[in-house]
């Protein structure tokens, strides 16, 4: 099972969209047998067979075996990764934001981490057929700002030292040189769902 599928056929978003096909999917994170799905998502085990077979068709659910149960003879599925996300590629044209550089843009940083996960999710599929790994970077933290002004020289600061390497470091007349895309984005962490009361 991977860790992370990136879906950028439409039909497979579509599968994977489908509220009942989508609660089969996270259940089967492990693997199950229809009938014990159909319990699970209280439906009846010739529905779940229905959406079994969409989702299998889709490359969304692999065969994961067998087991004896009653007399019968149930096959198991398990999902092929352990989370998926749609790419916007799923949406043909329409999932490619074409956008003049805004670095303050929320809709540009959007147009970005879209292009990044169409991007990333096509050198990893070649990555995998060629049996070679992908080197790939990312830097996740989080900083609060004590004032917008701060915020900014922050920004003016990140810039400055980011344009700094890359001139240092980029030299695309080298011999095997290969091209490197760098994103830095930021924006404010959304607030923490609140606590259930116990």
């Amino acid at each position: 099972m991977r860790d992370i599928e990136v879906i950028e056929d439409p039909a497979a978003a579509a599968a994977a969209l489908d509220p009942v096909r989508a609660r089969l999917l996270a259940a089967l994170a492990e693997p199950a047998s229809a009938a014990s799905l159909a319990t699970r998502v209280g439906l009846t085990r010739q529905k779940v067979n229905y959406h079994l077979r969409a989702l299998e068709s889709h490359g969304l659910i692999e065969p994961a075996g067998e087991r004896q149960w009653g007399g019968l003879t149930e096959r198991l599925f398990a999902a092929t990764a352990a989370s998926y996300q749609v790419s916007p590629a799923a949406l043909g044209d329409a999932g490619t934001s074409v956008m003049e550089p805004d670095r303050l843009s929320s809709a540009y940083l959007l147009a970005v981490a879209g292009r990044t996960v169409r991007e990333v999710a096509g050198l990893v599929r070649r990555a995998a057929r060629a049996g070679k790994p992908l080197p790939t970077l990312a830097l996740d933290t989080e900083i609060a700002f004590r004032s917008a002004r701060e915020r900014a020289a922050f920004t003016d600061e990140l810039a400055t030292l980011v344009t700094g390497l890359v001139s240092r470091y980029h030299d695309e007349s080298a011999p095997g040189a290969r091209t490197h895309r760098l994103v830095v984005t930021a924006h404010p962490k959304p607030a923490d769902p609140p606590t259930p009361a116990g």
